[in-house]
């Protein structure tokens, strides 16, 4: 039997080139760059419909996308309690929104969070992974759970909706070995466990099949103890294995991991936000990624560093949750945006007067090898 890896370390001496990376920081948001998908509601974190071997699903002349979504709340911070998952597209007119993806009460969780979802060939047949946050009709936690569901995809004109979902199975569990069993009731040390953001990938080498998660080191305790998690599935199931990349004492949140390959090379991505690294290693609010010649690895960082892009040194916080598709185009949403150096900690009438709440604008990415940067 093949010995599995160690982990692939993501260390405080990579993070010591970034100040030198002055191309991979994105420009200065502007009020015309922050286009509502809907004006009373709030969008953040976002996946495209993909086929299972990563292209994105280009029908009706428009790209699908899920994001989560509220209706807009008095405080941004709150939307996390009440997430639902919401299909969108885009297209030469913008973004359209197509309403809420599953019925209300349908989910095991309080709330839905982030995932990914691969189509069939025959452009109808869906399955969503998502994150089942707490527990429907209990009391709000942040226990977090892996789900899947199938169901068709069904365009009807101008719009499209989804149906037939079947019931939500837990895709695996966290083992409390390789990755903490993330159940907290609240936030410790302004943060939370992971076990969350399933992220689909088929392994062109050999038709292997992986759900990638963002979580958290479960053969030590400490607080920074980032890991990106892996199942791979065996005949109709999930197993769990080690982690692909860990960092310990550097970051604590490696988020939305999802893999793409170009040219035989395996990029991982994930983003985190500055305030995730361990004190005094100054990182950037931004996307990140390591490359590898096979899944097994080795995984270096990209660009040496691991970063790929950062928000910009004047509006740290303005944008987040970068997802890259197979075609390399990279979409986020808008965070924080024209701070101006203002602090929102406390002030939750500044994070709503500042919270863009919508899809940020797009950029390109060129590829060439270990390097990884902005087109």
């Amino acid at each position: 039997m093949t010995e599995t890896p160690a982990p692939a370390h993501w260390s405080a001496d990579a993070l010591a080139g970034i100040a030198a990376q002055t191309d991979a920081r994105l420009p200065v948001f502007t009020a015309a760059d922050i286009v509502p998908i809907l004006p009373d509601h709030d969008f953040w974190d976002m996946w495209q419909i993909a086929y299972a071997d990563g292209r994105t699903a280009f029908l009706g002349g428009r790209s699908w996308w899920f994001f989560l979504a509220t209706p807009r709340l008095s405080d941004p911070e709150l939307r996390h309690d009440e997430a639902r998952i919401r299909l969108t597209s885009y297209g030469a007119d913008g973004w359209r929104d197509h309403g809420v993806t599953f019925a209300d009460g349908f989910t095991p969780g309080s709330r839905e969070w982030s995932g990914s979802a691969v189509l069939d060939e025959d452009d109808t047949t869906l399955t969503m992974y998502f994150t089942a946050s707490g527990r429907r009709g209990q009391p709000r936690t942040f226990e977090q759970r892996l789900f899947e569901t199938q169901g068709r995809f069904l365009i009807q004109g101008e719009d499209a909706c989804t149906e037939g979902w079947s019931e939500p199975v837990e895709s695996v569990a966290a083992d409390g070995h390789h990755y903490i069993v993330a159940n907290q009731a609240e936030p410790e040390n302004g943060g939370i466990k992971g076990f969350r953001d399933p992220g689909y990938f088929r392994d062109p080498a050999d038709g292997a099949e992986y759900l990638l998660f963002v979580g958290s080191a479960g053969w030590v305790k400490q607080d920074i103890d980032g890991v990106v998690g892996v199942a791979r599935r065996e005949g109709d199931r999930w197993t769990i294995r080690p982690p692909l990349i860990e960092s310990l004492g550097v970051n604590s949140e490696l988020e939305r991991p999802h893999i793409i390959v170009r040219d035989g090379h395996y990029y991982c991505f994930w983003s985190t936000q500055g305030k995730r690294f361990a004190p005094g290693l100054g990182a950037p609010t931004g996307l990140y990624a390591m490359v590898a010649d096979s899944f097994a690895g080795p995984w270096r960082p990209v660009n040496g560093t691991g970063l790929v892009a950062g928000n910009p040194v004047e509006e740290p916080t303005q944008a987040y949750c970068w997802w890259v598709t197979g075609e390399g185009d990279v979409t986020s949403f808008v965070d924080y945006w024209g701070m101006q150096g203002r602090d929102a900690s406390a002030d939750a009438s500044l994070r709503r007067e500042r919270f863009g709440g919508t899809a940020a604008p797009w950029f390109k990415l060129a590829f060439d090898g270990d390097r990884v940067t902005i087109a």
